[in-house]
């Protein structure tokens, strides 16, 4: 039974989906906040965001996504660690369960979305939930068609996401008994057995990196925002480097926090709501996000709630280190209207280096730009993995590696041809440790980060001395107004040069060892912008 007026043409059935659940169709957020709320999903906080626990699962179940290897897929998706196989007979057997599960629950809902802001190069996605506060979740994430849109609207993919659902590894070819199967055949996606909400917005993520590099679209992992004068920067890093921080700029219009594709004409965000980290979030640095906390609307993952008086701790990582707020882009004053930009004038690579090797500011040629992002350095910070409670090391291509089903050089090359084409700056910027490694120095400090990127956006870093870096050979300015000169050069921050030297010699290896898998699909001029050690050099 269907118990909502805003239903599609084309329902469930369509789908080959039968069950007996009341359905709820693209509900709005005030009745999904009911739902939830109703069905003990989550509470109400002071100020009016509703306040959820994932439980076990608090950041992706990266091990426990597969792809499933076909006629389709074979040759066109990079097979390896990060795109894992799942067998066609195990997909169908894992298809089957999820139908007998749909059939046999009371309330389902529903939500009719689009992955991606320019029309001719969005999506059209629906995505079924038994969780009232998922489909809010992915309602608020996603790009919501206008109400005149709903009665026609007909799915192009499908995601299922079912938390109850316990995966079988010997009958459904899985790792555990949580299971994210994608089957680009057919335009299918199986969540089952995580309430982290965040698996769902990755799965879109992930379809739009597959679909778009055909059309000529640099799908990219990154945050991306706009001057006074239309220039629109775009932010590349993985989770925890800043991307939402940094974008979410009160002197700057934001276009999105985290999926953007590059067309010929435009930078459009791939969604309609952002997804930033809570945790120890401050007024002061960051106002705009923080302002989100006493929004109803908003829906925050794992945050601590005093059960009395509903007030929040932000400083409280006992739930979780990654939690989360998910919120309507709009939630954010300076937010562009069209969710869209023109084509970029800057491209900024954001690391969190734990070693504490890189300047916190550098200036990057092309081929400098294209091995930077076929790297994708940066620290995993705690929480955005299972597993992961310390910073840590990790290259993760394309800055989005467990999303892009294609072989890295697509992106790469995409890339490097759309910064050749618009004479884009490229800048490297850690917002890791200086002063030592992690456990010896401290992070970046964000105003002197700030003051960086805007000397590099509104184009005065451009007229500063540099200086080239001995091990990575990129330029490094000596010296930026409004910025402590000491910081600039990562060496002099160490007390012990000695170990600066064996750490940087340390970190110039990993890049070494890590890029050789792409060597022979590049060009020699990004193999020469490879980093070697002073003592190489």
């Amino acid at each position: 039974m269907s118990v909502n007026e805003r239903i599609p043409h084309a329902g469930l059935d369509r789908q080959g989906i039968e069950t007996r659940a009341d359905l709820h169709w693209n509900m709005v957020t005030a009745r999904l906040v009911e739902a939830a709320v109703a069905r003990n999903e989550g509470k109400l906080s002071a100020d009016g965001p509703l306040v959820v626990e994932t439980g076990a699962h608090t950041g992706r179940s990266a091990q426990d996504k597969f792809i499933v290897r076909d006629a389709e897929t074979e040759s066109t998706v990079w097979w390896g660690k990060t795109n894992k196989a799942m067998a066609p007979e195990a997909f169908a057997a894992l298809k089957a369960d999820f139908l007998t599960a749909l059939r046999d629950k009371e309330n389902l809902f529903v939500q009719d979305l689009y992955g991606g802001s320019q029309p001719e190069h969005r999506v059209r996605v629906r995505v079924i939930n038994e969780l009232a506060w998922h489909n809010l979740f992915i309602r608020t994430m996603l790009v919501r068609p206008e109400e005149h849109e709903l009665k026609g609207f007909e799915p192009e993919y499908t995601i299922v996401d079912l938390p109850s659902f316990r995966a079988d590894p010997a009958r459904h070819g899985c790792r555990s008994e949580t299971v994210i199967a994608v089957n680009f055949s057919e335009k299918l996606i199986l969540i089952g057995g995580t309430r982290y909400a965040g698996e769902m917005k990755k799965s879109v993520f992930g379809i739009l990196n597959y679909l778009l590099p055909t059309s000529g679209v640099m799908p990219m992992h990154c945050s991306a925002n706009m001057g006074a004068d239309g220039s629109t920067a775009v932010f590349f890093g993985l989770s925890g480097t800043g991307k939402t921080t940094l974008s979410a700029d009160p002197q700057r219009t934001l276009i999105g926090d985290d999926e953007h594709g590059w067309s010929d004409t435009a930078v459009f965000n791939f969604e309609g709501g952002c997804y930033a980290k809570m945790i120890r979030l401050s007024p002061e640095a960051e106002p705009e996000i923080f302002a989100t906390t006493k929004r109803f609307g908003t829906v925050l993952e794992n945050v601590v709630m005093d059960p009395v008086t509903r007030q929040l701790d932000l400083d409280d990582n006992s739930l979780a280190e990654n939690s989360r707020g998910a919120y309507p882009i709009d939630f954010i004053p300076n937010a562009s209207d069209e969710n869209m930009g023109g084509v970029p004038k800057n491209i900024v690579m954001l690391t969190a280096d734990a070693y504490g090797i890189l300047p916190p500011i550098a200036k990057l040629t092309p081929d400098q730009a294209m091995y930077h992002f076929l790297s994708g350095y940066t620290a995993r910070v705690a929480g955005t993995e299972i597993g992961v409670t310390e910073p840590d090391a990790t290259f993760s291509t394309c800055f989005g590696a467990p999303f892009m089903p294609r072989h890295p050089s697509v992106y790469g090359n995409l890339l490097k041809e759309r910064i050749a084409k618009g004479g884009v700056d490229c800048w490297l910027v850690n917002t890791g440790w200086t002063g030592g490694q992690h456990g010896v120095g401290h992070r970046m400090p964000i105003k002197a980060t700030r003051a960086l990127l805007n000397a590099a956006l509104d184009g005065s870093l451009r007229d500063a001395e540099f200086r080239t870096d001995p091990n990575f050979g990129f330029k490094v300015p000596v010296a930026v107004p409004g910025v402590d000169a000491a910081i600039l050069d990562p060496r002099g921050t160490w007390t012990d040069k000695a170990a600066y030297d064996a750490a940087a010699a340390k970190l110039v290896d990993l890049f070494v060892e890590n890029f050789a898998q792409f060597a022979e699909h590049v060009d020699d001029g990004v193999r020469q912008a490879a980093p070697r050690t002073t003592e190489a050099a």
